[in-house]
């Protein structure tokens, strides 16, 4: 079986999973609305190539909101963010100098509130995605698939 890729498109706002050459899904996404780079507290997308280190929410019902990487509870209150990170987590682990900081930077591929706003430049650095599509590319994933960010 040929592996597994995602490539995300800031300029098309959309990431693909391949295996081998050939497209099997495309998802839209929101990339940062603050542009791209890899400074700390940017807040913007990195750019490169990249692996997923971790997969967080296995499981979980859509829409669980995550504080930490952890699930919060029915009695939790809600995190003083309006960015919030739901359904999945697909932590990205950069695999290049310029980029090597972005695990650190808790740079994830995951699920939103705003659904709204995918397809637009929105994010505060994350790749974010609807919650159905970002459930579907968690199990078609495995930790260390490749992943590549261009322009």
């Amino acid at each position: 079986m040929q592996k597994s890729s995602i490539h995300v498109s800031i300029a098309r706002q959309e990431l693909e999973l391949r295996r081998g050459s050939e497209v099997i899904r495309r998802y839209p996404v929101s990339t940062s609305r603050f542009g791209v780079g890899t400074e700390p507290g940017s807040r913007k997308t990195p750019l490169g190539e990249f692996r997923i280190s971790d997969k967080i929410g296995a499981g979980m019902p859509v829409n669980t909101i995550f504080v930490g990487r952890v699930p919060l509870g029915a009695d939790d209150p809600l995190p003083d963010t309006e960015d919030h990170i739901t359904s999945r987590i697909l932590w990205l682990d950069g695999v290049e100098p310029q980029n090597a900081n972005t695990r650190a930077r808790y740079i994830y591929i995951h699920g939103t509130r705003w659904e709204e706003k995918i397809g637009q430049a929105d994010s505060h650095g994350c790749i974010r995605m609807r919650n159905a599509d970002v459930i579907e590319l968690f199990g078609l994933v495995e930790v260390g698939t490749p992943v590549k960010i261009s322009q």
